[in-house]
């Protein structure tokens, strides 16, 4: 899916989004826990050749694996051990930067180093790439929407496998994202254009 065809129903999204009422206080306290971090995820961003938003790594860490500081970023598996699911291979890191290491590295297996600037319609495309494609256009990525009223039933249970009736409890990257900007103002949402 070419980011040109998404981001105009991303942009539709962003601005209809409203965190369900009962999972405000979870989303300001993952939005309090990154900026508390902010430092890490800075300097996975500034280890990376593109500067991905050091809030957009911080989503990605929220999401892959509760933010838990011993695992690989990219799919949050410890870091003390080889990865055994997509991206397989990588690692072990270790030592007192394992996770900025791994995090530069998941980064770099992404292949995001020409990206040049960071609109929230792009971050949210591509932290849906992160992911894994597949739902979208036809049904809301639940790791990007999820505990908004754009979530639909629907999760990646595991690698290549979707389950189109599970209904994901966790935080979606978007309205993380949205909250982390309400909290921080050195974080600016900046907008696509038609």
């Amino acid at each position: 899916m070419r980011y040109a065809d998404l981001w105009p129903l991303y942009a539709k999204y962003w601005d209809a989004m409203v965190i369900k009422p009962s999972r405000v206080m979870e989303f300001t306290r993952e939005a309090e826990f990154a900026i508390e971090h902010k430092e890490i995820y800075q300097r996975i961003s500034d280890g990376s050749l593109s500067k991905v938003p050091w809030a957009m790594i911080a989503c990605l860490h929220r999401r892959e694996s509760d933010a838990n500081f011993n695992t690989y970023l990219g799919n949050g598996q410890l870091l003390s051990h080889v990865t055994t699911v997509v991206p397989k291979g990588r690692g072990p890191f270790t030592g007192p930067d394992a996770f900025v290491d791994g995090g530069i590295d998941a980064i770099h297996q992404e292949g995001w180093g020409a990206i040049v600037d960071w609109r929230v319609e792009k971050i949210l495309y591509y932290m849906l790439l992160f992911n894994g494609v597949g739902t979208e256009p036809h049904t809301p990525s639940s790791y990007i929407w999820g505990g908004t009223n754009i979530q639909k039933p629907g999760k990646w249970i595991e690698d290549h496998v979707y389950n189109p009736y599970v209904w994901d409890p966790q935080p979606g990257c978007a309205p993380l994202l949205w909250m982390i900007s309400t909290h921080d103002s050195s974080f600016v949402i900046t907008r696509e254009t038609p």
